[in-house]
């Protein structure tokens, strides 16, 4: 992607300039960001999805004595009926269940792959929503069907009602409001509050990008250098041949600790270990998503191959990652194996200037299902 080309996508800014202007910083409403944009999924198709087991989904309707939420999957009988207004349907990691779902995901790519983490569709009868909130995250929520009010603002009371299932905000004061038609987009920033009302029966496709939380990303790393520490510090044993005899039993040693911090600055002096370890925490699958081994099909080197619509598949100086699992590559290999992270597709030219030990990789993953020959068009 040419980054310094205007999408209408974009309102006609280029990504540089997004990204610059608006990315992380302030709203913006795009009219037709797709023109003439249709449903990639009937509302049947999409109910579909909610009622298997593997899929993400849930239930929040609103009443006048409250809001109620439920966790899916949810047989066809357990909706409320489509005329009864005030409910929706949200539908997790579409993308991952769908090629055009994915196909249109692709378009977010000027924003990292690390950064981004799955398209959701919701369904709303008239009036139905989720009430006003905020999200920790950027998001891109684009008006597939029907019609909806979004009301947004700088909220800076963040105070939640208290008693409700949903984490709603108890002081909403809405500065700006818009009506978004079918292929209309807008995209808010972290912490920009918004409500979305549908206005008779609508479908919205959000966008959204993982922000982990410092807290959550230490317990990750630290976790996965806790499964490399005995092979990167040793098994050298605590010694203390001058430990002299104590009169405060309890106290734990000086020696000791100085052992231990030693052991834990052992632990971190490869400057690669932390940059593998986020590399495989960024690309571990979602638990709900499985792959289909491909062990009947026969591979014909060299042949094209795309990524599964599944995989997680990024790269840094070092290293390749996949799935949660990473390999150093260097040379010719790495440069290919980073454009195939990068495009998702890698040619029959570019597969034929593979090492063998590369194809063989190439091999497993397609034999895992992590990626797939290329259908002749």
């Amino acid at each position: 992607m040419d980054t310094s080309q205007p999408l209408s996508l974009l309102g006609g800014l280029s990504p540089d300039q997004f990204m610059k202007r608006h990315w992380h910083k302030k709203p913006l409403l795009i009219r037709q960001a797709i023109p003439d944009f249709q449903p990639l999924l009937s509302r049947a198709e999409l109910m579909g999805l909610a009622a298997q087991e593997e899929v993400e989904s849930r239930l929040v309707v609103r009443q006048p004595q409250g809001w109620t939420l439920k966790q899916g999957p949810f047989a066809k009988k357990a909706l409320p009926p489509f005329k009864q207004a005030g409910w929706t349907v949200l539908v997790q990691g579409v993308d991952l269940h769908d090629e055009s779902v994915h196909q249109l995901a692709q378009q977010f790519r000027f924003v990292p792959d690390a950064r981004m983490d799955d398209l959701m569709i919701s369904y709303a009868t008239d009036g139905g929503g989720v009430g006003p909130h905020f999200d920790s995250y950027d998001v891109f929520l684009l008006q597939a069907q029907g019609q909806r009010r979004w009301r947004i603002g700088r909220q800076k009371d963040l105070t939640l009602e208290d008693g409700v299932p949903l984490k709603i905000l108890a002081h909403f004061e809405p500065e700006q409001e818009f009506i978004l038609n079918p292929g209309d987009m807008l995209y808010l920033p972290p912490l920009y509050a918004h409500d979305g009302d549908a206005i008779g029966e609508c479908m919205t496709y959000s966008m959204g990008f993982r922000a982990p939380r410092a807290g959550e990303l230490a317990r990750e790393l630290l976790a996965g250098l806790a499964e490399e520490a005995v092979d990167a510090v040793g098994d050298q044993v605590y010694r203390d041949p001058r430990q002299p005899a104590v009169t405060q039993a309890g106290a734990v040693p000086a020696a000791l600790q100085a052992f231990a911090s030693s052991a834990v600055q052992k632990a971190l002096q490869d400057p690669q270990l932390l940059d593998c370890l986020l590399g495989e925490y960024l690309t571990e699958p979602k638990p709900q998503v499985w792959f289909e081994a491909q062990t009947e099909r026969a591979l014909n080197w060299p042949q094209a191959v795309v990524l599964d619509r599944r995989t997680r598949m990024m790269h840094d100086a070092h290293h390749i990652f996949i799935n949660g699992e990473s390999f150093k590559a260097g040379g010719r290999d790495a440069q290919l194996l980073r454009r195939l992270s990068d495009d998702r597709r890698l040619d029959a030219l570019a597969v034929a200037r593979l090492t063998p030990e590369a194809l063989e990789l190439l091999s497993a993953w397609c034999d895992d299902g992590w990626m797939h020959p290329e259908e002749p068009v």
